[in-house]
């Protein structure tokens, strides 16, 4: 019997997301990229999954992220930053994978600004958690866990809404 495979998680950062824990504090909080990439991987291990996490400020470079994904990952976990608001391109690669995915805001986008009230994203993602802080990458991370460890199991999928 060959021993199941551990299910792998890509947690994805967008521009400016290198700077967590000095910009903008009041909105972000003092967590920094490191802080969030440490809460995801511990939560994955928790739940018997792993991590690869990669930030780029380059939306090209998030799109062969994506891309490599369908080979590499399970799952994506994504906080696009503000190419969630304008990147078809990143929406038509997560689309174009077929892996479940998250979308993470650290911030409640719909308290804020009108422009960030709308997601490209969305649309194909299979959750999307909005201002929980960096928490919301725990919560990402166990909701594809979930998710991943049934489907392994060969239990019923959850259903895309």
């Amino acid at each position: 019997m060959t021993p199941a495979r551990t299910p792998s998680i890509l947690v994805i950062n967008g521009p400016n997301l290198n700077l967590l824990g000095t910009r903008e504090p009041a909105v972000y909080g003092t967590a920094t990229l490191d802080d969030v990439v440490r809460l995801a991987s511990d939560a994955a291990r928790e739940r018997g999954c792993t991590t690869t996490a990669m930030q780029s400020n380059h939306e090209g470079e998030i799109i062969d992220a994506i891309h490599a994904a369908r080979t590499t990952a399970d799952g994506i976990v994504i906080n696009a930053g503000a190419y969630t608001h304008t990147s078809i391109a990143i929406r038509d690669a997560l689309a174009g994978v077929g892996l479940p995915v998250v979308e993470v805001h650290i911030s409640n986008v719909h308290r804020r600004e009108e422009f960030r009230h709308h997601s490209f994203l969305s649309g194909v993602a299979d959750a999307v958690i909005v201002g929980a802080g960096v928490d919301g990458y725990r919560l990402a991370v166990d909701h594809l866990a979930t998710r991943l460890t049934a489907a392994a199991d060969g239990a019923a999928s959850f259903p895309k809404s």
